[in-house]
């Protein structure tokens, strides 16, 4: 069926279209239903015969894939759709003007909103390049794609994160479950974190700032506020500097005292921030102001101290600090017998906060955790707004809790042993009715979801 056959019909059918789903349908399990999915979502009729990402909703496809580049964000301030690069392969008839992922996700926000009895709709983003190289929000990394997402979507979003154990496809209708596939490393960073040499900062406004080390020169910060919950909701992300052993003092009003060590020498420098309202640090320049190693810090009731162990034996020394703007002016230096600050534990009130590494199960023993007074060993990560896909042949930690399952359409043992242990499974490139498996996927993503064939398997699709 071509795009713009029976168009005089479309209106007026559509509405029964996104509700005509047969009773036992809807009101089995969420991962026993099976909805009409598409392959390459944006490529319509340039790539297959798909028709325009309005056309496929309007028709009951309730998975769209679009892939996903972020090599362009410093210029578009955006991701970009695309196949190869940003702009290949897509199809422009009937769909935005532009490659930029924002305007893509808007068709299905407001079709979404449109449609409040519509079955669920899964909006996937194979990502095609590797987001974990983008130092900041605003250069394009999780943070921002979260952000992205939670604004294209609104409280149709449905985060992976309040995902119900009973949902029904009745239960979910009206929403939007956004899925991550695509690169592996991004995919498991999403998930989790890692690192080394832990520290972390709470101030009396519940403010959390964590800092740690790569291992390999990179110095990363997490900023988040502690919850009614004992949570800690970490919302930015970032790189800052290049050293070790960090540690980090944050005072009720924001501001921001960090420390470290060169990574290669026994230097130590320091560099001031100030936290914002959305969780941002405004960093000002690194300066060096002694030689040692392990230094820490923390605010003082007339300015900041500063305690480090000599790089030459076991004795510490101490400065004192007046801050200044994004200066600190260093006086009093002079050996100590106080032993350094806990870099890796932080107090306000009955709050606590302390930070680790370790393994979460399979994942790394370099997995950044945290606990607080009131909950224990939970991960510092991003918000699980967006759910993670587990491919064959992924490590096990992407496995881990995983709801959504793919492969290619041909992997059919894998397809049906992963339908049969309860999860939501798509099979891409579905583009034969002797690739149907038994049970079969739940999306079955194909390129021509309009021939005979293909709507013959899913005529109990829900809609």
């Amino acid at each position: 069926m071509h795009r713009f056959a029976l168009a005089a019909l479309v209106a007026a059918t559509s509405a029964a279209l996104v509700t005509a789903v047969p009773a036992s349908a809807a009101a089995q399990p969420f991962p026993s239903t099976t909805f009409l999915a598409t392959h390459n979502s944006y490529s319509g009729d340039v790539d297959g015969a798909k028709g325009a990402i309005g056309y496929q909703l309007d028709h009951g496809v309730r998975f769209v894939e679009f892939d996903v580049h972020d090599n362009g964000y410093a210029t578009a301030h955006d991701y970009g759709v695309g196949h190869g690069s940003p702009g290949d392969l897509v199809d422009h008839d009937g769909n935005p003007a532009s490659n930029n992922l924002r305007d893509w996700l808007d068709v299905v926000g407001s079709w979404s909103a449109a449609h409040p009895t519509a079955a669920p709709i899964v909006l996937m983003l194979d990502l095609k390049d590797d987001l974990t190289d983008n130092p900041s929000f605003a250069d394009g990394n999780l943070a921002a794609l979260n952000a992205e997402l939670q604004s294209a979507f609104g409280t149709r979003l449905l985060p992976a994160s309040e995902y119900p154990a009973d949902a029904t496809t009745d239960s979910l209708r009206g929403k939007v479950l956004t899925l991550l596939s695509g690169d592996s490393g991004t995919r498991a960073a999403y998930r989790r974190d890692v690192g080394q040499h832990p520290a972390v900062a709470l101030n009396g406004r519940g403010q959390v700032v964590e800092v740690h080390d790569s291992g390999a020169g990179a110095l990363w910060y997490w900023t988040g506020s502690y919850g009614a919950d004992g949570r800690v909701s970490w919302t930015r992300h970032g790189r800052y500097d290049s050293g070790r052993t960090p540690a980090i003092a944050l005072d009720d009003s924001g501001r921001i005292v960090e420390v470290h060590q060169s990574q290669n020498a026994a230097t130590l420098w320091y560099r001031t921030g100030r936290l914002g309202a959305d969780g941002e640090i405004t960093w000002a320049a690194s300066h060096q102001y002694d030689n040692g190693v392990l230094p820490t810090v923390a605010f003082t009731g007339d300015g900041v101290r500063e305690i480090h162990r000599s790089a030459a034996n076991e004795q510490n020394w101490q400065w004192h600090g007046s801050l200044d703007g994004d200066t600190v002016t260093w006086t009093g230096n002079a050996e100590t017998t106080d032993p350094r600050y806990d870099r890796s534990s932080a107090t306000s009130g009955s709050r606590r906060v302390s930070v680790t590494t370790g393994a979460d199960g399979p994942t790394p023993a370099e997995t950044v955790r945290y606990s607080t007074d009131r909950v224990s060993g939970d991960r510092v990560r991003y918000p699980q707004v967006a759910f993670d896909e587990y491919q064959k042949g992924d490590p096990a930690e992407l496995q881990q809790d995983a709801l959504f399952y793919g492969a290619p359409a041909s992997e059919s043992a894998f397809l049906v042993s992963a339908r049969q242990s309860g999860h939501l499974v798509r099979g891409w490139d579905f583009d034969s009715a002797s690739l149907a498996t038994d049970p079969p996927a739940n999306y079955a993503a194909t390129n021509h979801p309009w021939d005979d064939w293909y709507q013959d398997l899913t005529r109990t699709a829900a809609r």
